[in-house]
């Protein structure tokens, strides 16, 4: 099950909970295990907020976890382990930035055969209807996104129908799923790396123009639109973690603690200030976007999970798509083109 989502009270499964979203960054705090270059570091499914919510009847602390335990036998299935999810994402009773996608993860693979009849239980219903579609990274991650960012103030529901449903490999749903959230303000970042810029909109209307520093030619930022995972006040970064170098006489070594993190991908890349570059415009970085310290703690203030930030002219290329939440840096054909139903247009809630 998902381990932080919620379940109808009828199924009798119990397990633990795990929650995912700020615990990534907290976890890059206590544990020093995040940098800002991760060129050698490879995305590991959602780096951010997982779900918790029952369906109505259930209790805050009925939350499953991932349950190795087998189920009995039926007329209809074989007795085995469930078919489970780890975590949905964003939480739920969340409010997230207009490119925000519906993260789904699965304990267990899903075979390509059953993914159509997985797709057609993830029902996600809208207050204003959007056509959108999911899309497959793995046999375990599948995000449902919009074909265009969403309009601002829409309210969003996934309801996650997987009882009696098969994954294809054995494994059948023993319960049901609900999240529920709603898209905020229309806020909006663009990077223009070579000329070290960023611009921040809210509704279209420039907010702040702020001198950057993106990553240097040797460790340079992705290119693309990536959500917004999460924020930290502070964030221990070192360049062993992420295989730059663990001798302290290399000039690309460091290990500090930077305050003012908004985390952009799975792998490592932040915007934040950088005591080596207080003043930036100019510079380079491992990767990440330095801000002075006043235009870091600004961002940091106006950051939510969600919102877009693009950035553009880098050498490095597009950052995959499930690098964290990336899903508008793939265009709307390649995005369906990993649907198993296509592109499909929301009931309205």
């Amino acid at each position: 099950m998902a381990r932080n989502a919620r379940r109808a009270p009828n199924r009798g499964y119990r397990g633990h909970a795990r929650h995912i979203g700020a615990a990534v960054l907290a976890a890059a705090v206590l544990l020093g295990a995040t940098a800002c270059h991760d060129g050698a570091a490879k995305a590991a499914g959602p780096g951010s907020s997982s779900a918790q919510s029952p369906s109505p009847g259930a209790s805050m602390g009925d939350t499953p976890g991932t349950g190795t335990g087998s189920v009995g036998p039926s007329p209809t299935r074989p007795a085995g382990p469930p078919l489970l999810l780890d975590t949905i994402t964003p939480t739920n009773g969340a409010t997230v930035g207009v490119a925000m996608p519906i993260s789904v993860q699965f304990t267990y693979p899903v075979a390509r055969t059953a993914r159509a009849a997985v797709e057609r239980a993830l029902k996600v219903t809208t207050s204003t209807p959007v056509t959108g579609a999911w899309h497959w990274f793995s046999s375990t991650r599948a995000d449902w996104r919009p074909q265009h960012y969403w309009p601002s103030g829409t309210h969003v529901a996934i309801d996650a129908r997987l009882t009696d449903v098969a994954d294809g490999n054995g494994r059948y749903g023993i319960h049901d799923y609900h999240h529920a959230f709603t898209i905020g303000a229309d806020w909006e970042t663009t990077v223009d790396a070579p000329a070290h810029t960023m611009d921040v909109y809210l509704d279209g209307v420039r907010q702040k123009h702020f001198p950057i520093d993106a990553g240097s030619a040797q460790f340079p930022t992705w290119d693309g639109t990536m959500a917004e995972m999460g924020k930290a006040p502070s964030v221990h970064m070192t360049s062993c973690s992420v295989h730059i170098s663990c001798d302290s006489a290399n000039v690309n070594y460091y290990d500090v603690t930077l305050p003012w993190d908004v985390q952009l991908t799975t792998s490592g890349t932040y915007v934040h200030y950088s005591t080596s570059h207080p003043n930036p415009g100019q510079a380079g970085s491992h990767g990440c976007i330095h801000l002075s310290l006043a235009d870091s703690k600004w961002f940091y203030a106006h950051a939510h999970q969600g919102d877009p930030v693009t950035v553009t002219g880098t050498p490095r290329g597009p950052v995959p798509a499930d690098n964290g939440y990336a899903a508008f840096t793939l265009n709307w054909t390649t995005w369906i083109a990993g649907s198993t139903t296509g592109a499909q247009q929301t009931a309205s809630s």
